[in-house]
């Protein structure tokens, strides 16, 4: 199922990122991407604002496409636009906590994705630890064991 993100909106509820940074897009851009090959085929259009002609970033690839909002339309009115245009509306989803393309949104029968939400998705691990118990033969170590292994290669000189 595409996405079609409100890219601005979006880094404002990144932890880490940040909208008075240079490079807060591309930032973004990667996590989209990231987010992509765990989801294989999907595919995100993100849509940020300011921008202009001849934009010195081509963000495009690994199935993220990008787009900037020309002078005098602004991010949303892009969003509007492009929400008005898609022909299967049950095919695509919108990630957005702006109440007008929201709104947009579900007046055309697209699934919205609060902005928050879709952030806490590309912040997970992507390989979460797995705990298990050791099995009958295995010893875990202790941290004595841990410490004498560490003075024995000489570790603890370099901590």
């Amino acid at each position: 199922m595409p996405l079609l993100v409100d890219g601005h909106n979006l880094i404002g509820q990144m932890p880490g990122l940040s909208l008075a940074l240079p490079d807060d897009e591309a930032q973004l851009v990667m996590l989209l991407r990231r987010y992509v090959a765990q989801k294989r085929g999907r595919r995100v259009v993100v849509v940020f604002d300011r921008g202009v002609y001849g934009h010195p970033y081509d963000l495009n690839g690994y199935g993220v496409e990008c787009s900037f909002a020309k002078s005098p339309r602004d991010a949303d009115d892009e969003l509007i636009r492009r929400i008005r245009s898609i022909k299967r509306q049950s095919a695509w989803q919108v990630v957005t906590s702006d109440r007008a393309v929201a709104g947009e949104a579900r007046a055309h029968k697209v699934r919205v994705i609060p902005s928050h939400e879709f952030a806490r998705q590309l912040i997970k691990p992507r390989n979460p630890v797995v705990r298990r118990e050791a099995k009958y033969g295995e010893h875990p170590l202790k941290s004595h064991e841990i410490e004498e292994w560490l003075r024995l290669f000489g570790a603890e000189d370099e901590l």
